[in-house]
C-alpha cells in the first residue's frame, strides 16, 4: 500500500476542517456566498483528495461522486432542490456503478434479496414525509437513487465499517431533510440541522476513505 503525499494530507485535513467547521455557519453573519462557498469546501476538498489519490477508473469514479456532492451542496442554495438534488442523484448513480464493480466477492441470492430490501423501505418512507404530496413523487424518485446507492454500498468489497456505514448515515441525512419538510417541521430545528449536516458529512468522509484505503490496498 503506497503512503499519502504531503499535498493529500493536507487536503484531507482542510476537508475535514471544512465540513466540521460548517456547522458554526449558522451562527456567523455571513453572504450567501459566503455560506454556500463554505457548505461546499468540505466534499469539494474530498473530491480533490480523491482525484490526488486516484490510479484507475474505481479512484476517478470516486472523485466524480465527491465532486457531484460537493455541486449539490451548492446548488440546493444557489438553485433549488430540483437542481441540486439532481446533481446528487447524478452522485449516486456514479457510486452504484462504482460499487457494482467492486461486487464483495461470493454474493449469494440472499444477499442481494437482503440487501436491496433497503430501496422499498427508503422509498415509501420518503414518499410518506414531505407535507406537500405535489413533490412526494419527485422525493420518492431520489430516494430510488439513494437507496439504490446505499444498499450497492453494502453489497461491495469496500469495508462495511467505513463505506456501507457512511452510505447509510447519507441516507438517514436525507430522510431527515424530508422530514424536516413534514413531520418534523418547526421542531428542533437546530438540533435536526446539526443532525442532517453531521450525518452527511461524516458520511461522505467515511465513504471517502474507506474507497481510497482499499483501492490503495490493491497497488501492493
Amino acid at each position: 500500500m503506497k503512503s499519502e503525499s504531503l499535498l493529500a494530507r493536507v487536503v484531507l485535513a482542510a476537508a475535514i476542517i471544512g465540513g466540521v467547521s460548517y456547522l458554526a455557519a449558522d451562527y456567523l453573519p455571513l453572504t450567501v456566498a459566503v455560506g454556500l462557498a463554505w457548505k461546499g469546501s468540505g466534499v469539494a476538498l474530498l473530491a480533490l483528495y480523491a482525484a490526488l489519490r486516484a490510479r484507475s477508473l474505481d479512484g476517478w469514479l470516486l472523485a466524480a461522486v465527491m465532486a457531484f456532492g460537493a455541486a449539490g451542496d451548492v446548488l440546493l442554495g444557489a438553485a433549488g432542490f430540483v437542481v441540486g438534488g439532481g446533481a446528487f442523484l447524478l452522485g449516486h448513480l456514479v457510486a452504484i456503478w462504482l460499487y457494482l464493480r467492486n461486487r464483495r466477492p461470493g454474493l449469494s441470492r440472499s444477499d442481494w434479496v437482503s440487501g436491496l430490501l433497503l430501496v422499498p423501505v427508503t422509498v415509501i418512507a420518503a414518499w410518506l414525509l414531505p407535507a406537500d404530496r405535489a413533490g412526494a413523487v419527485g422525493v420518492a424518485a431520489y430516494a430510488l437513487g439513494l437507496s439504490a446507492m446505499a444498499a450497492t454500498a453494502g453489497l461491495s468489497r469496500f469495508p462495511r465499517s467505513w463505506v456501507a456505514l457512511g452510505a447509510l448515515m447519507f441516507l438517514a441525512s436525507d430522510l431527515l431533510i424530508f422530514a424536516r419538510a413534514g413531520p418534523l417541521a418547526g421542531q428542533a430545528t437546530a438540533l435536526v440541522g446539526f443532525l442532517v449536516w453531521s450525518l452527511y458529512f461524516a458520511g461522505q468522509a467515511l465513504i471517502c476513505l474507506g474507497v481510497t484505503r482499499t483501492l490503495a490496498a490493491d497497488e501492493v
